[in-house]
């Protein structure tokens, strides 16, 4: 296991209240936080929010838990945010990367939970781990952007990450108390999403309405998409890499519908160790805010008499070929992980626009990654340039 992810307590007194920060309380993952620390309002003090554009929902989060810093996307929303606050509630208010990054530095934070999407995630998940924090990491795309970066950073700095995806918070949880060289593999299930029984032809006339309508969780657009097209997984596997340390053809993805088991891993006298539970996000998040104590999320608890059947298949890599390019992208290396994520997130953007079709997300995916060739990058400017250029060249080829 890489030495950053930390199975020692966080803080040695375990009664006091711990002042947390959200990157992206607006999402789904930021919602359910909030959910959870009502649930355990003792614990936590919310230091500070950050939303991007939706500002009603994070001004009525601000008035709820009063943090003194909030923070959106651009000057004109701060505008709005500030004035839908409360009368006599007059906290600070940041814009842009610039004020991301100031909130993940913020020196009475205990914990930044980093739930933007996508890589605007990365440079703020970075500067929470040049201070040092506990970083509850739910943006993926920090890994996939600048996995090596963050490794070196957290070991240079202390900072420690608790992995906040169902996913990787299972293994996660699965592998405490092991020896990480008994470890043979890591098995991340996936539900397969809204299509995992159609075949590629059925995938060409597939509309954004459809790929939205996930069967078994409830998540944000972007995270939906890449459900449907299995990139989420892909991703996972990277993730999966940058964090426990594993070669990638240890790292291996099942399709296991139910949704119950969130990951297993397997060691080497045979044996395995499963993760189940409700797929409710409440549950990792809740295991992260706590940890090493378990907090209550009072959610309805698995019953497995009512389930029954557990299964598992191989994933279909013809019908969903971004799982194959994500693990393409991770055997080339870092640039080529970037420039995937950059192509990937530009063709959802124009998926759920109605510009291109559901098939062709793979297909530019696939394009962008041929074209390009491998760069050593070594700072987070390099990775966020090659990430603009991708994205621009991206954009034009679909113009065109």
């Amino acid at each position: 296991m890489i030495s950053y992810i930390s199975s020692v307590n966080i803080n040695d007194d375990l009664s006091r209240t711990r002042s947390l920060v959200i990157l992206g309380s607006t999402g789904s993952i930021g919602t359910s936080a909030l959910e959870v620390v009502r649930k355990n309002m003792d614990r936590f003090r919310i230091a500070g929010l950050a939303g991007a554009r939706n500002v009603k929902l994070l001004a009525a989060q601000a008035n709820e838990f009063r943090p003194r810093v909030l923070a959106v996307l651009d000057h004109i929303l701060a505008g709005e945010l500030q004035g839908l606050l409360d009368k006599g509630y007059s906290p600070e208010i940041v814009y842009g990367v610039s004020g991301y990054v100031d909130m993940a530095e913020m020196k009475e934070a205990d914990m930044i939970l980093s739930a933007m999407v996508g890589a605007a995630g990365l440079a703020p998940t970075l500067a929470a781990a040049e201070a040092g924090k506990v970083i509850l990491l739910a943006n993926k795309e920090s890994l996939v952007l600048a996995g090596h970066l963050i490794r070196a950073t957290c070991t240079k700095s202390g900072c420690v990450i608790l992995p906040v995806d169902s996913e990787h918070n299972a293994v996660f949880q699965a592998i405490q108390g092991h020896d990480p060289k008994q470890v043979e593999s890591i098995i991340i299930t996936a539900s397969g999403g809204p299509f995992r029984e159609k075949a590629a032809d059925f995938m060409r006339n597939v509309t954004p309405n459809q790929a939205l309508a996930h069967p078994n969780w409830s998540m944000g657009a972007k995270i939906s998409i890449d459900s449907a097209t299995m990139m989420n997984k892909g991703l996972e596997i990277i993730e999966a890499y940058h964090l426990f340390g594993l070669p990638q053809d240890r790292i291996k993805v099942l399709v296991h519908p139910q949704s119950i088991i969130h990951s297993l891993i397997s060691f080497s006298d045979g044996s395995f160790l499963a993760h189940m539970g409700v797929p409710d996000m409440q549950i990792p998040i809740a295991h992260c805010l706590g940890y090493p104590q378990r907090l209550n999320v009072d959610l309805k608890p698995l019953n497995l008499a009512e389930i029954k059947n557990l299964t598992f298949h191989n994933p279909d890599m013809q019908a969903f070929p971004c799982l194959g390019l994500a693990i393409t992208a991770l055997e080339k290396g870092p640039s080529h992980q970037v420039v995937l994520n950059a192509a990937n997130e530009i063709c959802v953007e124009e998926f759920l626009s109605g510009v291109i079709g559901f098939m062709d997300i793979p297909a530019i995916n696939a394009r962008a990654l041929d074209d390009h060739q491998f760069l050593d990058m070594n700072s987070l400017e390099e990775i966020l340039e090659l990430d603009s250029i991708t994205r621009n060249k991206v954009k034009g080829w679909i113009r065109a």
